[in-house]
């Protein structure tokens, strides 16, 4: 018995419907067989009709025949194009600002263009009201500046001035007083000598000691004094100088941190009206970012953005990637590295997986309450790339040579079992199989199926045709190769 030569499934319904619409030598003559034909049927239906002599509806009789081949099996994913080194350009003025003008995105720019015009009269405002607090705080920092120098210049005054020659007078009030004594002292004693030689009177003598006594006495006050001075007046003088120096300086420390804290309020407000007009510090493309639905509006003209909002974005277009969804079903069969087939609206170009995110973002309305991982697709430095364009991305996940292979159509799933209906010489056959891989279009057959075998397409017709009892029939014959996915 001959072997016929194996042909792929999909060539061979390729050759099938090729031969459908392939007009023969004849086809004036079959034409006039055909309408021959049609009458002829048309009468035979009538009579059926008429006589009810059929009383069974004739089953379709779409097979297809199990052969051996070769299966791919792809994840064929939709993406947009993104660069994957993005340049910022954000908002550098604090609070919310509305966007007076912006330029139009996918312009290419050269460096120094404007790019962004903001609203700056609010800004020109705040200016004006820090210049006049800077220039206030900075005339109060300046008087006490002026008199913090004074005070400390009143302590030196008076520690090395006043000081020594308050102390030098009462040293020389009390070398006076001393001298002063001794005079009195002598002449107390000369007349009392004087006295005795009753030269004197008594009365005489008594003034003499009353001097004596005054003169001690005011040695005794500018001693005191003397002593008070260097004990206590000098001490409490410093202390209320020095004191009188620490207030007029931390006032002054106040006013002058005042003044710096205006003055750098008037200095931002001066940087921040020069970043008002935003202007482009290299040249390329500039487009804008994409704002999420659920989030606030795009950046455009009359909308207020602000401080460290992203308003443009220049991407790097030598690094280009496709950005895809991969259902979580799948997901663990893209790999990192894996090469890929990008289809663009213009061309195919080679790419090559470079990120598969290990978690994902909550399912939704809007996506369909699937679950999606994202994976980024590299692509090389091509020409003619921009972002936002569509790109069909094919990954190709395993690949497997000379196995036997079954339509998708013709499987059956009941009760976590595989099943499928073939025709045999005593009509149709409910057979269990064995599936492995597949790609949404064939199935690898591990076992219940040998190659030649005809299975029927429509497997539907055919389920509940048997007895309620009946038992699908397993294949006795293994097939000579256990196919294992790659």
């Amino acid at each position: 018995m001959a072997t016929e030569p194996t042909q792929h499934p999909e060539q061979q319904a390729r050759d099938a419907q090729q031969k459908r619409h392939t007009p023969s030598r004849g086809l004036a003559w079959l034409r006039r067989v055909s309408l021959l034909v049609i009458i002829f049927g048309l009468a035979t239906a009538a009579a059926i009709a008429v006589g009810g002599f059929i009383d069974a509806e004739v089953p379709p009789t779409m097979t297809h025949k199990i052969s051996r081949g070769d299966l791919v099996v792809t994840i064929i994913e939709q993406g947009l194009l993104e660069s994957a080194v993005n340049h910022e350009i954000k908002s550098q003025v604090r609070g919310w600002n509305t966007i007076l003008w912006i330029i139009d995105s996918g312009t290419y720019v050269e460096k120094g263009d404007r790019l962004v015009e903001l609203d700056s009269a609010f800004i020109q405002e705040q200016i004006d009201e820090r210049t006049k607090y800077s220039n206030w705080s900075q005339s109060a920092a300046d008087r006490t500046e002026a008199i913090v120098a004074r005070s400390k210049l009143a302590v030196s005054e008076y520690e090395k001035g006043r000081y020594i020659a308050e102390e030098m007078t009462l040293e020389k009030n009390l070398m006076v007083a001393e001298s002063t004594l001794r005079s009195a002292k002598d002449r107390l004693r000369h007349t009392r000598a004087m006295a005795r030689s009753e030269y004197v009177s008594e009365l005489e003598v008594e003034e003499r000691e009353f001097a004596v006594r005054q003169a001690e006495l005011n040695v005794k006050l500018n001693r005191t004094q003397l002593d008070v001075l260097r004990k206590y007046t000098f001490k409490e003088q410093m202390q209320t100088l020095k004191g009188d120096l620490k207030s007029v300086e931390a006032t002054h420390e106040a006013n002058a941190e005042r003044a710096t804290a205006d003055a750098s309020r008037r200095d931002r407000a001066l940087s921040e009206i020069k970043h008002c007009i935003v202007t482009a510090d290299r040249s390329g493309l500039v487009i804008h970012p994409n704002a999420a639905k659920w989030e606030s509006r795009p950046v455009d003209e009359g909308v207020n953005v602000h401080k460290d909002q992203v308003l443009l974005l220049m991407p790097d277009l030598d690094k280009m990637q496709v950005k895809i969804g991969v259902h979580e079903s799948t997901v663990k069969r893209v790999k990192l590295g894996q090469v890929v087939k990008v289809i663009l609206a213009d061309g195919t170009l080679q790419g090559k997986v470079s990120n598969v995110a290990s978690i994902t973002k909550p399912a939704g309305w809007w996506t369909a309450n699937e679950v999606r991982y994202d994976t980024m697709v590299a692509l090389p430095a091509v020409e003619g790339l921009r972002p936002g364009m569509s790109a069909e991305v094919e990954i190709v996940v395993a690949e497997h040579k000379d196995v036997l292979t079954i339509p998708v159509a013709a499987i059956v799933e009941k009760d976590q079992e595989h099943y499928c209906w073939v025709q045999t010489f005593s009509g149709p056959e409910n057979r269990k199989i064995t599936l492995g891989d597949s790609n949404d279009i064939f199935t690898v057959v591990d076992s219940g199926l040998r190659e030649g075998d005809q299975v029927f397409l429509n497997p539907s017709y055919y389920e509940g045709a048997g007895s309620e009892d009946e038992e699908p029939k397993a294949e006795s014959l293994e097939p000579k190769e256990k196919v294992a996915s790659k």
